[in-house]
């Protein structure tokens, strides 16, 4: 079964940046859709951003221009770059790996907090 840690959350002020990332543990994975998702209390998770095997990345609206997904395929990782930093971006952050078109394997998230 794979495995997924994120990591790179924190406090932050709004405007600011931070990069998160998430390590798997199959390198086989690198042939997989990966996929960023956050959930703020209260609420249900909401997808944020994918990144096909081939490079390929998609966007919620609400991040588009703001976000960037990437991966690296031989560190079997990756990141969420992430800009102009919001309050109501404030969640925990999560990744996840697609199989046969479903979000089959999840990493244990981690907090983002951006202060108004």
């Amino acid at each position: 079964q794979a495995q997924l840690v994120e990591s790179g959350g924190g406090l932050v002020q709004a405007g600011g940046s931070l990069r998160l990332s998430c390590a798997a543990s199959e390198s086989t994975f690198s042939v997989n859709t990966l996929g960023w998702f956050r959930q703020a209390p209260g609420k249900p998770r909401e997808w944020v951003a994918l990144i096909t095997s081939g490079g390929n990345t998609n966007y919620a609206s609400s991040v588009m221009g703001r976000f960037t997904i990437s991966r690296d395929k031989a560190k079997n990782t990756v990141y969420l770059q992430m800009n102009s930093l919001k309050p109501e971006d404030t969640a925990v952050y999560y990744c996840s790996i697609q199989v046969s078109g479903l979000w089959a394997y999840w990493g244990q998230g981690t907090q983002v907090t951006v202060s108004s």
